[in-house]
This record gives C-alpha cells, structure tokens and sequence, in this order.
C-alpha cells in the first residue's frame, strides 16, 4: 500500500482504487476519511473531529503536487 505520511497522518491508497478517481485514505489510531484529491473534498470521514477534519484538507491542499506523484507513480506503471 502505497503510504505517504505527513505531520503523523498516513495518507495511503490501495491498488484497488485504480478505477476510482484520484483520493487518499487518511489514516490516524482508529479514525479514517477518504479525500478526493481533483478537486480536494471529503468523500466520508469516519472518526475525525471537525477541526481535526479541516487539518487534513488543508494539509492535502499543501501537499497536492506530491500525493498527486505518488498516486500518478503507482499507477502508470
């Protein structure tokens, strides 16, 4: 599985997901949501508060180029 961690969230995608549009699976302890990443939005949050929430999409807007690399990466090969 394809991890990218950033400020202790593991940003995280499935080779299962090829056929979805580009997103991340935010992971922290017990809690997970799934963010699209064309444009940023939440698909389903699943434990996060909503500040909590809030950090995560900004830290996604922040670090677009690379989570974008990563999943371009994985998946053109």
């Amino acid at each position: 599985m394809p991890t990218v961690i950033i400020n202790g969230y593991r940003f995280r995608f499935y080779s299962s997901d090829r056929f979805e549009p580009p997103h991340m699976h935010v992971i922290s302890a017990e809690k997970v949501a799934k963010i699209w990443l064309r444009p940023v939005s939440v698909e389903y949050n699943r434990g996060y508060h909503s500040a909590e929430l809030n950090q995560i999409v900004k830290l996604t807007r922040e670090n677009i180029e690379q989570l974008e690399e990563a999943w371009d990466a994985y998946f053109s090969r």
